[in-house]
């Protein structure tokens, strides 16, 4: 199989080192961690034009290393080549290798706010691609902050993005070089006077992504003529067929009549969990 993936630049250690051991022929391409900041809008339109890049003579599917972050990942369509999608709400699933692991840490420890090698290292200031990071998350530094906007404010804002949060956990994935990762992860908790817990990663979601089968329960393979659609069950998300196309069917002369699809149905009502595990709030 020839694979092409497109992924956010924080999976880059992981799917660098499953792509080199992967039976299949795989691409991968690499988005900028900044880009689902922009919004669900922005961040579509972007992947979209990566999915229409692919060459179908040169690929037989193109797959993303995305969570549904912000519904980023609504309405994607599948033109050529079948689409293969994650069933997860954010980057936590793939990085805790399912949604039912994610979901008890959730439950057992509210409040945690999450690191891994490539949050670390590409998450401040957007990593190297050039869009910078809108939310930042840990990556506000108090003295930017004071810059822009004041000592007193600049303590304010950082404890208003901070204040729900008490634990901060590193997420060990196997491809550290080292505990320099881990070791920084301990210092920002410290910093902040958080706990600090270290946890096992799992790269069993994401090598299947990379070398298949993706079985129904954890990935969704959009087919030419389909579109991704959110959901409130347990599925993420689903597939839905694409409107028929705008235009006349035996029309008078100078008359045409404009396809108007239903709107795909979303969740932005019922916000899911993304790196952080405090009321399910969008944290991306």
């Amino acid at each position: 199989m020839r694979l092409r993936i497109v992924a956010c630049e924080i999976f880059f250690r992981e799917l660098c080192h499953l792509a080199a051991r992967s039976p299949h022929k795989v691409d991968v391409e690499f988005l900028p961690k900044g880009l689902h900041d922009q919004g669900g809008g922005v961040m579509r339109e972007r992947l979209q034009a990566a999915i229409d890049a692919t060459d179908p003579g040169r690929h037989d599917a193109v797959a993303l290393a995305y969570g549904l972050c912000n519904n980023g990942l609504v309405g994607l369509q599948a033109r050529a080549l079948p689409l293969v999608l994650l069933r997860a709400h954010d980057c936590i699933t793939a990085f805790l290798g399912c949604r039912a692991r994610y979901a008890r840490y959730f439950e057992e420890r509210p409040g945690t706010y999450f690191e891994t090698t490539g949050w670390l290292e590409r998450g401040m200031g957007g990593g190297p691609y050039g869009l910078p990071s809108q939310t930042g998350g840990l990556g506000f530094d108090l003295a930017a902050l004071t810059e822009k906007y004041g000592e007193d404010n600049a303590r304010y804002i950082l404890e208003t993005m901070t204040r729900h949060y008490r634990r901060l956990a590193f997420i060990r994935m196997g491809v550290e070089p080292d505990g320099s990762f881990e070791g920084r992860t301990r210092e920002l908790a410290a910093e902040r006077g958080w706990e600090f817990e270290a946890l096992d990663g799992d790269l069993g979601l994401l090598r299947r992504l990379v070398d298949g089968p993706w079985d129904a329960a954890d990935f969704l393979v959009l087919q030419p003529g389909e579109r991704a659609a959110s959901t409130l069950g347990d599925e993420v998300i689903v597939a839905e067929p694409l409107p028929a196309q705008t235009g006349v069917d035996k029309p008078s002369p100078g008359r045409t009549r404009e396809d108007k699809p239903s709107p795909a149905r979303t969740n932005e009502d019922k916000p899911s969990p993304a790196r952080t595990n405090e009321d399910k709030e969008v944290r991306t």
